[in-house]
């Protein structure tokens, strides 16, 4: 067979993933903390850019939307408002951009976890003496000192309590090796090879250092933990040695067994456990390494006076960034190498491009938060047990957008309700069907009935999973035994048998 070259022409259609695009998708799975760091980040890189500074209320910002419980979902474009510049705006995007929220898109951007936060300005701050003249500079973070870390901590009671150079550096390299709990979870023999000593000469120092505050630091494991802290109470008896080396058979509430092996009836028994209680299981945890981030809202849900719900943006999760076109045009007039022009147009694409995300982000947050607003009217109302069960789906084809699109937008966004902060995907839920052929019913409402059975309990009626299930199918929802069990165990709630015990003990 010869082989021949000849020329083709063929017709076809793909997604191709711009940088751009990719931006876009990842601007639109960012949480709000995120959004910021990365605007704060171009803000540095690109001379174009600048905060707006100027307005609390920027124009491009959405208006909130009122949502009446059976409105259907209609185009957004609609529904932000009646100002004719905002909408000319809204439809003059870059088509690209407009597809890459309505269509569907290769779902690669990871799944992130982090809470909002809002930045303190302090530098704004101008306290003013009694008497005495503005202070412009003034920066409370200057006057505030470091957090106290637990390595500080102990490292400060060594270095009173030992003299001896070997033995502080010892004593130097435990603290290093111990965790966020305060427990030292590594092998005597190993540290051995690793210092160059003998392990009599490194228990020696652990000795010292277990007297350390707080109490229990460096222990081995729970178990050596709490005997610690007994021992510093002077409550360390046999009765209760014997209560903390079996803890295996108080986690099963096997109070029978206990009395048996502590040989004290069933009230000492009690008095000890309530004494255990008192303890600190991880006495690391007192001196905090990790500074916990608050969730503040992206969207705001609050009743209207006619009975429906207004839906907003959080302005303090929007960043507020302009592109100065005269700065661009002073510049470019006075350039005259091929590179520099080259570099401003680049510059100039990517800030435009930047605020069309930020500003077309914005607009399918608020979006998707109305139509979830819409579906779940009755749990604002209501409460948990009136959560319906919706998945991405629902939402998708009520606003005419695609899956993924909704994942990325509910993944990492929190709304403000008069019931509590929630996540976004808190609102999607799988079913449970009903038993009577009616609606069903929401898994986190089921959930809440079944914790809100057992809270009813009495010590003589303590209800098994079967009976549960006979309860919800009553109640009109058909569930099966091993749900009602995987349910229980999701919240914490030990079985049947465990309950009897502790409220024989406790009740």
């Amino acid at each position: 067979m010869a082989m021949n070259q000849r020329l083709e022409l063929r017709q076809g259609q793909s997604l191709v993933m711009t940088p751009q695009l990719q931006q876009a998708i990842k601007l639109l799975q960012m949480s709000s903390h995120e959004l910021q760091t990365f605007v704060e980040a171009e803000l540095e890189r690109n001379p174009l850019l600048e905060r707006d500074e100027q307005s609390n209320n920027p124009p491009d910002k959405p208006e909130a939307v009122e949502v009446t419980p059976d409105t259907p979902g209609e185009d957004v474009s609609q529904t932000l408002g009646d100002d004719s510049a905002t909408a000319k705006k809204l439809d003059s995007m870059d088509t690209d951009l407009a597809n890459v929220y309505a269509d569907e898109a290769p779902a690669d951007v990871d799944q992130r976890a982090p809470g909002a936060v809002t930045d303190s300005n302090w530098s704004s701050l101008r306290p003013t003496g009694a008497g005495g003249p503005e202070r412009q500079n003034f920066d409370l973070e200057a006057t505030l000192s470091d957090e106290r870390t637990l390595n500080d901590h102990l490292t400060e009671q060594l270095n009173l309590s030992v003299n001896d150079p070997a033995q502080r550096l010892i004593g130097l390299h435990l603290i290093g090796m111990i965790n966020e709990a305060g427990y030292l979870n590594v092998e005597l023999s190993a540290l051995e090879e690793q210092l160059g000593t003998s392990c009599k000469a490194i228990e020696k120092v652990l000795k010292i250092v277990r007297t350390f505050d707080p109490p229990g630091v460096f222990a081995r494991d729970l178990k050596d933990c709490l005997a610690i802290q007994l021992k510093e109470l002077d409550r360390y008896d046999p009765a209760m040695q014997a209560l903390i080396e079996n803890l295996e058979l108080l986690a099963k509430r096997d109070y029978a067994k206990l009395k048996k092996i502590c040989g004290v009836d069933l009230d000492d028994i009690r008095d000890m456990v309530m004494e255990i209680r008192k303890l600190n299981p991880r006495p690391g945890n007192v001196f905090g390494s990790i500074v916990v981030q608050p969730v503040v809202p992206d969207i705001q849900v609050r009743p209207a006076p006619d009975g429906t719900w207004l839906v907003e943006l959080n302005s303090e999760t929007l960043p507020r960034v302009l592109v100065n076109n005269q700065y661009y045009a002073t510049v470019s007039a006075t350039s005259q190498r091929e590179e520099d022009k080259l570099y401003l147009t680049e510059c100039l694409s990517n800030a435009t491009w930047l605020v069309k995300s930020l500003d077309q982000r914005a607009r399918t947050i608020l979006a998707v938060a109305r139509e979830i607003v819409r579906q779940q009217d009755a749990f604002l109302v209501q409460g948990v047990e009136a959560l319906k069960p919706i998945t991405l789906k629902t939402i998708a084809e009520a606003i005419d957008m695609h899956e993924s699109t909704i994942s990325r937008v509910t993944s990492n966004k929190y709304m403000a309700t008069p019931r509590g902060i929630f996540e976004l995907k808190y609102f999607f839920t799988t079913a449970i069907s009903s038993s009577e052929g009616g609606d069903a019913h929401s898994s986190e409402s089921v959930r809440h009935k079944i914790r809100e059975l057992i809270d009813a309990e009495t010590a003589k009626s303590i209800l098994s999973d079967d009976m549960i299930v006979d309860t919800l199918r009553e109640a009109g929802i058909d569930i099966a035994r091993r749900t009602v069990a995987k349910y229980r165990e999701s919240l914490g709630i030990p079985s049947s048998v465990q309950r009897r015990r502790e409220k024989r003990a406790y009740g």
